[in-house]
């Protein structure tokens, strides 16, 4: 069955459900700020500005993932439009608990066989939203729950795979080069990875302030590849937040 076309804000408004406690701590700070420099007028001005300080970082990163997830064409994946998909190809999709964009990858590449795959372990991946998002959103009946090191497919047996907004939940450096392993052991010669992520860069940092913290940079992410065999052949930008880098084995040319 077909699932929903995105909804008008869908991104901004699942950003604030499944982040509420944050949204609703720092709108409770603000509260207390502005009822203390009304009650205290001495202190308006700290309070003014201490409020500022809380509410517009805030402000400015719902802004921001309101232009990448709502506006932007990023989950139409325009990218994805350049690739050549052959009736015969084996493409796998995988997430992290929550899945937005296996449906137009289906609708987009022809294939012979698609596997969506789940790597999320709530007892290393304990992001909250995550937990919050499977709930509200639960996986396509097809989806197979695997682990970041043991994915259940052939070696070289994959043409296309995509980790669209998942890798970064590996927290441990050493877990996220096995799973770059296992892509490299299932990925076909001449197959194409697709990794796409927030980096944590200048355009991240000044949209989500300290947030960008659970982002990686773009060396980092070349250091774990490289370790795992791989090696980055283009990147590509899907607004100034959001990159993404075509991958392939160490070897074969592009």
């Amino acid at each position: 069955m077909d699932r929903p076309l995105r909804q008008p804000l869908q991104g901004t408004i699942n950003i604030i459900r499944f982040n509420w406690p944050l949204y609703t701590i720092a709108l409770g700070l603000v509260l207390v700020l502005a009822i203390s420099g009304y009650l205290i007028p001495s202190f308006k001005y700290i309070c003014l500005i201490a409020g500022s300080a809380i509410f517009l970082p805030i402000l400015l990163s719902l802004l921001t993932s309101w232009f990448v997830y709502d506006y932007s064409s990023l989950y139409q994946l325009p990218w994805i439009h350049q690739l050549k998909g052959q009736p015969t190809d084996v493409i796998v999709n995988i997430n992290a608990g929550f899945d937005e964009t296996s449906d137009t990858i289906k609708a987009t590449l022809s294939y012979q066989h698609f596997y969506i795959f789940d790597f999320y372990n709530p007892d290393t991946h304990t992001e909250a939203s995550i937990k919050r998002a499977r709930k509200r959103y639960p996986a396509p009946e097809e989806t197979r729950s695997i682990q970041t090191h043991s994915i259940p497919l052939n070696d070289n047996s994959v043409d296309k795979i995509f980790v669209i907004f998942s890798a970064h939940e590996i927290r441990d450096e050493a877990e996220r080069i096995l799973f770059f392993s296992e892509l490299h052991r299932i990925l076909k010669q001449g197959g194409r990875i697709y990794l796409t992520e927030h980096l944590r860069d200048i355009a991240n940092l000044l949209a989500y302030n300290i947030g960008f913290l659970h982002f990686y940079t773009g060396n980092m992410w070349q250091c774990n590849i490289e370790q795992s065999g791989l090696r980055i052949v283009q990147q590509q930008k899907t607004t100034p937040f959001v990159t993404t880098f075509t991958i392939l084995k160490n070897g074969i040319s592009s």
